[in-house]
C-alpha cells in the first residue's frame, strides 16, 4: 500500500493541502473556571467549517489566574475566517451573543497582529449610551482601551480592539483508515488529544473528528463541497475508490492554527500518537486529503512528518 510506515502502520506518501485564513484569539475570564469554560464552549459552537458556519473556532487553552489580564481563571479561544471582514463579523456576533450574555465574563485580546478588529468598540452600543471607555495599563505598562458596558450583574469589561494575525492556516488534516468504527474512533480520539496539545492549534469539528470529509464541488450544480466519495467505505466497489477491501471506516481530523508551523507540529503529534496505538485497534493506514495542490498553497507532506524534529514540512 505504501513504502512509508510509522510504528508499523503504513503511511501513504501524500500531503495535506491547507490554505491561508484570517485568525484571531481572545481570552475570556470569569470568577470561576467553570463559567469561563461555559462561555467559551457556547461561543465555539456551530463553528466547524467556514463553508457552512462562517467561522471555525475552538478552545486553545485553559488559563490560570496568573496567565490572564485580570487575575481570574480564563480560556483562550481561537477563531478563523476566510478573510478579516468575515472574521470580524463572526467575532462580534459570537462575543455579543455568547460572552456578553454569560454571567461574570470579561473579554480581552489574546494575540498580537497587524490587523485591528473593533470588538468592545462595536459591542458598546448594546450599552445604550451608558458604556464608558477606560484606559488601563497591561502587564508591560502599555495603556489599553476597554469598554465597561452595564449589564444586570454589574459590568461587562471588553477590550476595545483585538488583532488578526498574518500567517494563519486552515485545513491541515489526517485521515485514519480502519476496520471498524469503534476501534478507529479510539485511534482518532488519541490523535486529537495529541494534536490539540500544540499551542495555537485547534481542531474545530465535534470532538476534533469529522466523518463527513469533503471534496471541492459536486455533481449537483452550485455545490461548493460534497462527500469525499473516494473515502466512503460503502462506495468501495465504484471506480475511483481509494480504500482497500478490508477498510470499513475512515475518520478525519482537521487542524487550524495561528501559524503554519503550528499546523505541521499538530499534524505530526497526531500522526505519531495514532500510529503508536493503531496496531492494537485495527488501524490499516494513515493518509491525508488534498486537491492536487490546486486549493491551498500550504502542503504538509506525511513523509516529512514521520520525523519527530521540526524539519521543513511544506513543499
Amino acid at each position: 500500500m505504501s513504502d512509508l510506515s510509522l510504528n508499523g502502520i503504513p503511511v501513504i506518501d501524500t500531503f495535506a493541502e491547507a490554505f491561508d485564513v484570517a485568525g484571531t484569539a481572545i481570552i475570556v475570564t470569569n470568577d470561576t473556571a467553570k463559567w469561563a469554560m461555559i462561555a467559551a464552549t457556547t461561543m465555539t459552537g456551530f463553528a466547524t467549517s467556514v463553508i457552512g458556519c462562517g467561522a471555525e473556532a475552538g478552545i486553545d487553552a485553559e488559563l490560570s489566574p496568573e496567565e490572564t489580564p485580570d487575575g481570574r481563571p480564563g480560556v483562550r479561544i481561537l477563531l478563523f475566517g476566510f478573510e478579516p471582514n468575515g472574521l470580524k463579523d463572526q467575532l462580534i456576533k459570537r462575543v455579543g451573543q455568547c460572552i456578553l450574555t454569560c454571567p461574570g465574563t470579561a473579554c480581552y485580546a489574546g494575540v498580537d497582529g497587524p490587523t485591528k478588529i473593533k470588538l468592545g468598540g462595536a459591542i458598546r452600543y448594546f450599552g445604550d449610551g451608558f458604556a464608558v471607555a477606560k484606559r488601563l495599563p497591561d502587564a508591560t505598562g502599555k495603556a489599553r482601551r476597554y469598554w465597561r458596558i452595564p449589564v444586570m450583574d454589574g459590568e461587562f469589561l471588553c477590550e476595545d480592539t483585538v488583532r488578526a494575525v498574518d500567517g494563519a492556516v486552515g485545513g491541515g488534516n489526517l485521515l485514519f483508515l480502519g476496520r471498524n468504527h469503534a476501534e478507529t474512533l479510539k485511534v482518532a480520539e488519541i490523535a486529537v488529544e495529541a494534536a490539540k496539545a500544540v499551542p495555537g492549534a485547534i481542531l474545530p469539528f465535534p470532538g476534533g473528528i469529522v466523518r463527513s470529509g469533503s471534496k471541492v464541488g459536486g455533481r449537483t450544480k452550485g455545490m461548493m463541497a460534497s462527500t469525499n466519495d473516494a473515502y466512503c467505505p460503502t462506495l468501495k466497489g465504484r471506480a475511483g475508490s481509494a480504500l482497500p477491501a478490508e477498510c470499513g471506516v475512515v475518520l478525519e481530523i482537521v487542524i487550524d492554527a495561528l501559524t503554519s508551523q503550528g499546523v505541521s507540529d499538530s499534524m505530526r503529534a497526531g500522526l505519531h500518537a495514532a500510529t503508536e496505538i493503531g496496531g492494537k485497534h485495527g488501524l490499516i493506514a494513515v493518509t491525508a486529503g488534498n486537491y492536487g495542490g490546486n486549493l491551498g498553497r500550504h502542503h504538509y507532506h506525511l513523509r516529512d512528518l514521520i520525523a519527530r524534529d521540526d524539519a521543513k514540512t511544506e513543499g
